[in-house]
């Protein structure tokens, strides 16, 4: 059995393991096997009888928990098993915290450290009370834009003749008529005043990131974020302009404007709000959105292309939003994301965790039969590539009956595509062998 999640091997003991046996503890558990190799094959630890009193005495005194250690005898080598159970309260390390995540520990620091904290005390960072603020700082124009989407929407029912502080209570975004970081994020006058970078940031780049052209930033709350964003992209990043009514539409153009909507949504939602602004990157041909805040635990990238639980950072800001009818809760937005850029005949995005965040980038359709002329391509490529935009792959045996060619001139114009970046290979040989656009 390899090294897992839950699983670490060792061949000799060092108390830096006390580190995992921490990490363990702050996460779902797991076993450090002491005396095996990277196979899980024992090798027999030296000195075992005087560390089966050593370990758990170095871990209750530097930790103050409790762990099974266990003997084991494998083929006359013995190997040490330390069983390290769950714990509901954070474990510490000489003042240090550790988490077990996916094959790594990680020591937590910053806004991670808080978040697990707070994770470990039940709460979340939106449901804590704000003392700085009051209901003076609450924008009453986004309160009523949020009203009327929420109204549209059907999700909640009976608030006419509500006063503000009723609806916030209602939507869980006070307690005992103190105002939650989230009625600051979703509704505040000025949410920079409370935390510095809830702005976003907008950059226009020529092919890379080395190519800055311009670039702007919106302040405010989550609710005008949404139009500010949209409007800038408009005004100065988008060739085609898109509207925020309607946003749900699919339609065929330089961007889906239903997956724009997602990506924006998603962003503002899930970001962690003590962290980096969110940042949206157009380039020539693309666009991106980063959000700082990884993925929650035990949801994959690959889950994100399927249906699967909805588990936000910042629940209460999600359920609120989710009433506004701004959001779906369950867990579809990366999945809209997708369906949407298919329908749209563009590329599937790119989604995966970057630099402690979130990263979503849609690309632009470059396979037009106007675009690949400009790039040279004869007309055997353009038709070529045009079929391969529907099939998703093509042989060369595929080429050749496509165009009516030799398999000489099919293998030289494949070649060609490639390395101009329009496709490329399986990588395999022979009778396997196949090719699909680079951005597939």
């Amino acid at each position: 059995m390899s090294e897992q999640q839950n699983i670490e091997y060792k061949q000799d003991w060092h108390d830096d393991y006390l580190k995992w046996v921490c990490g363990f503890a702050n996460a779902q558990g797991g076993v450090i096997f002491i005396g095996k190799d990277d196979n899980g094959n024992a090798v027999d630890v030296a000195g075992y009888k005087k560390l089966m009193d050593d370990i758990p005495n170095k871990i209750r005194n530097a930790m103050g928990i409790t762990v099974e250690v266990n003997l084991h005898n494998q083929n006359e080598n013995h190997f040490i098993a330390i069983i390290t159970p769950p714990y509901s309260v954070p474990i510490s390390l000489r003042g240090r915290y550790y988490y077990r995540s996916g094959s790594t520990k990680q020591e937590l620091t910053g806004a991670s450290l808080n978040e697990f904290l707070l994770r470990k005390s039940g709460k979340t960072w939106d449901d804590l009370i704000e003392p700085r603020a009051n209901f003076e700082d609450i924008d009453e124009k986004a309160v009523t834009i949020f009203l009327k989407a929420s109204e549209n929407a059907g999700r909640l029912p009976e608030t006419i003749d509500l006063s503000i502080p009723e609806l916030f209570e209602k939507l869980r975004l006070s307690e005992n008529g103190q105002l939650k970081r989230s009625a600051i994020v979703l509704f505040g006058k000025d949410p920079g005043k409370f935390y510095p970078n809830t702005f976003v940031k907008i950059g226009r780049f020529a092919k890379d990131d080395a190519d800055l052209k311009f670039q702007e930033t919106e302040e405010g709350n989550l609710i005008t974020l949404l139009y500010g964003i949209l409007n800038q992209l408009n005004r100065k990043f988008l060739t085609r302009p898109i509207e925020f009514e309607g946003m749900h539409r699919i339609e065929k153009g330089e961007y889906p404007v239903a997956a724009i909507r997602e990506m924006l949504l998603n962003a503002l939602v899930h970001r962690n709000c003590m962290g980096a602004p969110v940042q949206i990157r157009v380039y020539d041909d693309k666009i991106n959105i980063w959000n700082e805040g990884s993925l929650p635990e035990g949801l994959t990238l690959d889950a994100l292309k399927r249906t699967h639980s909805s588990r936000p950072r910042n629940p209460i800001i999600a359920d609120v939003c989710f009433k506004g009818g701004y959001i779906d809760a369950w867990g579809r937005g990366t999945i809209k994301i997708i369906d949407t850029c298919e329908q749209a005949d563009l590329p599937e995005p790119e989604m995966f965790e970057l630099d402690g965040g979130f990263s979503v980038t849609l690309f632009k359709d470059n396979i037009s039969p106007e675009k690949l002329d400009k790039l040279g391509l004869n007309y055997r490529q353009i038709k070529a590539v045009l079929i391969l935009k529907e099939r998703r792959k093509i042989t060369n045996k595929e080429y050749q009956s496509i165009n009516e060619t030799t398999e000489r001139t099919a293998s030289r114009d494949l070649s060609d595509l490639v390395e101009k970046g329009i496709i490329k290979s399986s990588g395999v040989k022979g009778a396997g062998a196949f090719y699909t656009l680079s951005k597939e």
